[in-house]
């Protein structure tokens, strides 16, 4: 499935946070509570709640139901599309460096060619003597 440019954009506004990436690297060990998540952080458990709604909004997260315990959990698939679409852009640019490096390689070698030549002309020549008995 192609992912929509909603959701790209979502993903990568969620992922922009650093406190939301640390939180979705948590998640990535297993599931956990508000108030685990919440733990390594030097912040109100309302702010750590907006940082999860900004996660569930983009798919990156989902919330499940323990009797009374809502643990959170990594969802996989918004950051698989979205590494997809990376891949692509990176493919596409590999593509462009090589061809970069190999014009340059190019331009390397005309200019040593150059160099050379030039340095050719104005090398001194060997003086030939003819020995005479």
């Amino acid at each position: 499935m192609k992912p929509t440019s909603d959701i790209l954009d979502a993903t990568f506004a969620a992922l922009a946070d650093p406190t939301r990436r640390a939180i979705l690297a948590r998640l990535a060990t297993g599931e956990a509570s508000v108030a685990e998540l919440a733990e390594p952080f030097d912040m109100t458990q309302p702010a750590i709640s907006k940082h999860l709604k900004v996660l569930e909004r983009a798919g990156l997260i989902s919330r499940g139901r323990e009797a009374q315990r809502r643990p959170r959990r990594l969802e996989p698939r918004p950051l698989a599309e979205a590494t997809d679409w990376i891949e692509r852009y990176r493919k596409i640019w590999e593509g462009n460096f090589k061809r970069l490096d190999a014009v340059l390689q190019e331009l390397k070698h005309k200019q040593k060619r150059t160099i050379d030549a030039l340095l050719d002309e104005v090398k001194p020549k060997p003086n030939k003597k003819r020995r005479t008995r």
